[in-house]
């Protein structure tokens, strides 16, 4: 949960001009999310990136990045950047076309960790008004381990798992939000947790998450993701329930791509599969036909096929897509199609989210706006609900 330091609400059609200078510090993690769409779960570990590297895995980050410093376009005649150089930043702010200070030094090609936190102490020592950066719970660890709770920071969000609560619910809401605050309409910060997960347990299917610390961020309830929630155990006999309706309801010829989560499982478990909880995996006539499948493998699958895919959505965060199952990228999304898709949730699980809409996140505009709107969710044997989407 979000603790708050003050508050007031802005909207991106309330900013106005920076009337003097203001820094931006900017840190990209290069290799944040790459093993996402590869289905490796995470990014951490020099083995990890070059297996993902090797299967054909594109770095997101910088576009994510771009993609936020779009936002922030109306202020670029007064905002200075302060970046570390290339792939840690420089070239996403030179591409945006922003008055851009280049400082440090960088192997290209090999960061680390201790690139990211010797970047944060530069930028604190050079008195940034804001820390922008683009990473995932690891990023947010080095940020907090760097530079504390001493200066204003915001994430942009390009992880694989993100359980922390300093991030954006997207790269354009990062945008938007460290627009409102660097206009000077904006003072309001609030302290977020930094989490994370052992990634070795993750892959086994244990989440095991834990509290580093805290970090100050710009606050806006629509545009800042809460902190990932764990389902709970007395929840079991509602995700028998959502399963028994789900797999009643099968077509025969049709494939049934079943994203990572326990609700999913449950589904599984009714047909008497073992499911990969953190994976995805994709069943056909009530059978496995493939397991904890990458993107790659996904669209090879759909050739000539007709499917599905049943999702559900992340605790306390709400996401359907873009956090922990990047395998069902924009393109397999748009080559299943809209009307294909089954989100299974218990109430229990909606209910954690208080009101907030549920949020997608594919790293492609037209797909997210084709998800936004409304959507059916079962929720029992034979009982659904319509609940909001947004992006």
């Amino acid at each position: 949960m979000i603790s708050e330091l003050s508050f007031a609400h802005h909207h991106r059609s309330e900013l106005v001009m920076v009337k003097t200078g203001k820094r931006l510090g900017l840190i990209v993690n290069p290799v944040a999310g790459i093993g996402g769409r590869v289905g490796f779960k995470g990014s951490d570990g020099l083995e990890i990136q070059q297996r993902a590297l090797e299967l054909g895995a594109v770095p997101q980050s910088e576009i994510r990045t771009i993609q936020a410093l779009e936002r922030l376009k109306p202020l670029k005649e007064e905002l200075e950047i302060i970046a570390y150089p290339g792939e840690m930043g420089g070239h996403a702010a030179a591409e945006s076309g922003f008055q851009t200070r280049v400082i440090g030094a960088i192997d290209a090609g090999n960061t680390t960790a201790a690139d990211t936190r010797n970047a944060a102490q530069e930028m604190q020592r050079l008195g940034v008004d804001l820390l922008l950066f683009a990473g995932g719970d690891g990023t947010g660890r080095d940020i907090y381990d760097a530079v504390g709770d001493a200066i204003p920071v915001l994430g942009i969000p390009a992880g694989v798992k993100i359980h922390s609560a300093v991030y954006a619910t997207s790269p354009r809401a990062a945008g938007d939000l460290a627009a409102s605050y660097l206009s000077a309409g904006m003072s309001s910060l609030r302290e977020a947790e930094v989490m994370d997960v052992d990634e070795d347990a993750f892959r086994e299917g244990i989440v095991s998450a834990r509290l580093y610390g805290y970090l100050r961020i710009p606050f806006h309830r629509r545009m800042i993701q809460g902190a990932k929630a764990a389902s709970s155990l007395t929840e079991s006999a509602s995700m028998r329930a959502i399963a028994s309706d789900v797999v009643e309801r099968m077509e025969e010829d049709c494939l049934y791509i079943l994203g990572p989560g326990t609700t999913t499982r449950a589904i599984a478990a009714e047909l008497g599969i073992h499911k990969t909880l953190v994976g995805v995996d994709v069943l056909l006539r009530g059978k496995l036909m493939a397991a904890d499948v990458n993107e790659a493998q996904l669209l090879h699958l759909l050739e000539g096929r007709k499917a599905k895919i049943v999702i559900t959505p992340i605790g306390g965060q709400g996401y359907l897509f873009g956090r922990g199952n990047q395998q069902l990228s924009h393109e397999v999304i748009s080559r299943v199609g809209e009307g294909n898709i089954i989100v299974v949730s218990t109430v229990g699980k909606i209910n954690s989210l208080r009101g907030r809409s549920f949020l997608v996140d594919t790293g492609d505009q037209a797909v997210d706006e084709m998800l936004c709107g409304h959507v059916r969710v079962v929720t029992g044997y034979h009982e659904e609900l319509v609940y909001r989407v947004t992006c």
